[in-house]
């Protein structure tokens, strides 16, 4: 896991810009619902007028107002007195233009004050507007009262308060504002409204165009930030995209990367089926988790806690309780399910690529024993398997949606539903109805984000695993820390010393005890029955294999003492099976050595006895081979890996059984033309007919794993008595004792 957080860690900085941009995305979105609420509470049923505190009150009200006052001292400072007399004809001429009445009589207008202080002049203004609205009314109770305390009957209750001593005027207010106290102050504001929009038109102020202008002030407010949150959701979207592209295009790379170096032992562990599925879907589940995360993990709770903290003191607060562990108990049941399935999606996608796999490569051989039918059957349980798994975990999510929404519709219904009882009792205005619903279904929707998180999330869990199980894989081939560099002096020999080898995991060795020297300028032949070991034992030389015990030496140095790439630079290997990739016959030529010249491709081809059917091709070297060389036959494709293996000029020669699929007389003149072009060389050649090898320098005799006979051709009919048999099941004694 290390090391694809440290593949991700490449990408810290936009991933920090995509925090910053989410943060920024948030605030907008949190901010939207707390203009809508502006819009319903003030500029719908508030006329435009944000609260009690007027910019400017005639003088008459301005009495009223501080008469009945619990905080006179604050409503004093606030204000400043405006009269014809104390001001100049300019500032009077400006003043006049705003508020008519000036002409008149004289106004109070508000001063210079920071928000604080105005929320606090609004609180202390409302409550004396409620009190002389009540005191205005024709409230039949208060009349009694005063009518009882004074014995006689009292009409105009505002100016019998007004005429009261201060003691007594004091122990009236006190009662009244006990009652008031208890309003919460957007209803104080609510409830005072009328009257500032009385006093504004009292003064000469059009209403109508200062309503209309908060309402346009809100309005491009609210778009402004909507602009902004979609800018800031295009360039999130866009880096996520790139982040998770990035990291998906360097992780799969790593993992090629060390897919490439594992040797034979680590893809008998993890088949090349997995391997293909580990560097495709596997990869592509992580990248969208990763975009995922960016876009709706991190965005989620900044949304759901910003949300939160807009309604925790509301007293409707226990319904988001309500709907997040509806949320949970949900998302818990259908989790429970999931998981399970999740957990084997990778394996059985694994075991598709496997069957698909088998089938291509080896369709001429389904078709040759007519086993179309059984091979279908296989691929349509593997397919079957996976489409039922695929089908439950999509029954769960299509389960998960429609639940979540009636949720959410439940829940709205329920605020609606409070709410509306809270609206009609003056406790709550309806703007702030719809922001709470507003926040409420944020948070809802952050929950929901996160669900859904929940679901992707162990599917990606277990790639990312399968991903760090090749990454971490401990590879049994590879370089020490402190190399050696190959002795000049011994160019081109190889020595097997007491070499031994055991398959991982097998019970018993397949070589044992192998010793034998192969010199520059001489050809050394491996031939046995079918499993004595030829082609493992050649395949230990490029160090597919390490031995398990002895030692081989290329110019005298033990081979696991030099670096790979320094071993496999002086080996020109050709396969037992002939391998072409995607390309041209020139590409595949010169596979080894990309600076190499056309005259020497040219002269590898010819020396291959491939220039023949080349020159016959349309395009002859630029003519295309596709892919796995199938537009080729058997012989070509041998005589062409040949052709790469020479075309790079080594000093050492690995020929695996590479001439089989060639007819004798082809066989005999590339042989011919090889020990021309090979004569400094080492060459090693795995044989099954005696005719390939007969003329070598040293043929080496393998039986079970073992070396039964060492030397030249009429040297081992002799000696040798497993040599003999063979070579008598191919030819003739007369054709032997002639060759």
């Amino acid at each position: 896991m290390k090391q694809i957080f440290k593949t991700l860690s490449k990408f810290t900085l936009p991933i920090v810009i995509i925090v910053a941009l989410l943060v920024g995305q948030a605030m907008c979105d949190l901010a939207l619902p707390d203009y809508t609420s502006k819009i319903v509470n003030i500029g719908i049923q508030q006329n435009g007028i944000e609260n009690s505190a007027m910019e400017v009150i005639t003088e008459e009200d301005y009495n009223k107002i501080i008469t009945l006052s619990n905080n006179k001292k604050e409503i004093e400072k606030s204000y400043k007195l405006l009269n014809k007399k104390d001001l100049s004809e300019s500032e009077f001429d400006k003043y006049v233009s705003e508020y008519p009445l000036l002409e008149k009589e004289s106004i109070y207008i508000l001063k210079d004050i920071d928000e604080t202080q105005k929320e606090k002049l609004s609180e202390n203004i409302g409550k004396s507007i409620v009190m002389i609205q009540t005191l205005e009314s024709d409230n039949k109770e208060i009349k009694k009262q005063l009518s009882k305390m004074t014995g006689t009957e009292v009409s105009d209750v505002l100016g019998f308060i007004t005429g009261l001593d201060q003691k007594s005027k004091d122990k009236f207010l006190k009662d009244g504002y006990e009652k008031i106290n208890d309003l919460e102050p957007s209803m104080i504001d609510q409830m005072s409204i009328p009257y500032v929009k009385k006093e504004y038109e009292k003064i000469g102020i059009d209403v109508d165009k200062m309503q209309t202008n908060y309402m346009l002030s809100v309005g491009v407010k609210m778009i402004a930030l909507a602009l902004l949150a979609m800018v800031f959701t295009v360039c999130t979207v866009f880096l996520s995209a790139k982040v998770g592209a990035g990291f998906a295009r360097n992780l799969r790379s790593k993992t090629v990367t060390k897919a490439m170096n594992l040797s034979n032992k680590e893809f008998e562990e993890i088949s090349s089926a997995s391997l293909i599925t580990r560097c495709t879907n596997d990869i592509t589940q992580i990248q969208m988790v990763i975009v995922m995360m960016l876009r709706m993990v991190i965005y989620a709770p900044i949304i759901g806690f910003g949300a939160l903290s807009k309604v925790s003191g509301s007293s409707m607060s226990w319904v988001i309780g309500v709907a997040v562990l509806s949320i949970l108990g949900l998302v818990i049941i259908l989790f429970s399910l999931a998981l399970p399935r999740f957990k084997k999606i990778q394996t059985l996608i694994d075991r598709i690529n496997l069957v698909a796999r088998e089938i291509l490569t080896g369709l001429p051989v389904i078709r040759a024993f007519s086993t179309e039918k059984h091979e279908e059957k296989r691929f349509d349980k593997a397919n079957t398997d996976f489409t039922k798994l695929n089908i439950f975990v999509g029954r769960v999510m299509t389960v998960m949606m429609p639940s979540m929404m009636f949720i959410m519709n439940g829940v709205s219904v329920l605020i609606i539903w409070v709410g509306a009882s809270k609206v009609d009792m003056g406790t709550m205005q309806v703007g702030t109805l719809m922001a709470f619903i507003t926040y409420t279904m944020q948070i809802i929707m952050a929950f929901l984000m996160l669900s859904m998180m929940t679901f992707v999330l162990p599917r990606s869990i277990i790639s990312m695993k399968r991903i760090a199980e090749v990454l971490n894989k401990e590879i049994s081939v590879k370089d020490k820390e402190k190399t050696l560099a190959f002795d000049p002096k011994k160019k081109g020999i190889i020595e097997f010393k007491d070499v031994y080898f055991r398959y991982p995991d097998a019970e018993e060795d397949v070589l044992r005890n192998i010793s034998f020297t192969a010199r520059p300028g001489e050809t050394t032949a491996f031939i046995g029955s079918t499993g004595s070991g030829k082609s493992t034992l050649i395949n230990l030389i490029p160090r597919f294999f390490d031995v398990t015990g002895g030692k081989i030496l290329v110019d005298g140095v033990d081979i696991r003492n030099v670096k790979m790439h320094d071993l496999r630079d002086k080996i020109g290997y050709v396969p037992q099976k002939g391998t072409l990739f995607t390309g041209t016959i020139e590409s595949n030529i010169a596979f080894g050595d990309s600076n190499i010249s056309q005259k020497e491709i040219i002269k590898a081809a010819k020396t291959s006895q491939s220039w023949d059917f080349i020159e016959a091709k349309d395009k002859g070297l630029e003519e295309p081979i596709s892919q796995g060389g199938t537009n080729v036959s058997g012989g070509q494709k041998q005589r062409l890996s040949i052709a790469r293996a020479l075309a790079i000029n080594p000093e050492i020669y690995i020929f695996d059984d590479s001439f089989s699929a060639l007819d004798y007389k082809t066989d005999a003149i590339l042989r011919k033309e090889l020990s021309k072009q090979t004569k400094n060389g080492t060459i090693l050649i795995v044989a099954q007919r005696i005719s390939t090898i007969m003329n070598a320098d040293q043929i080496v005799v393998l039986d079970e794993g073992k070396v039964v006979g060492i030397g030249k051709h009429k040297e081992l009919l002799e000696s040798c008595e497993v040599y003999k048999e063979i070579a008598l099941s191919q030819l003739s004694k007369e054709e032997l004792e002639n060759a």
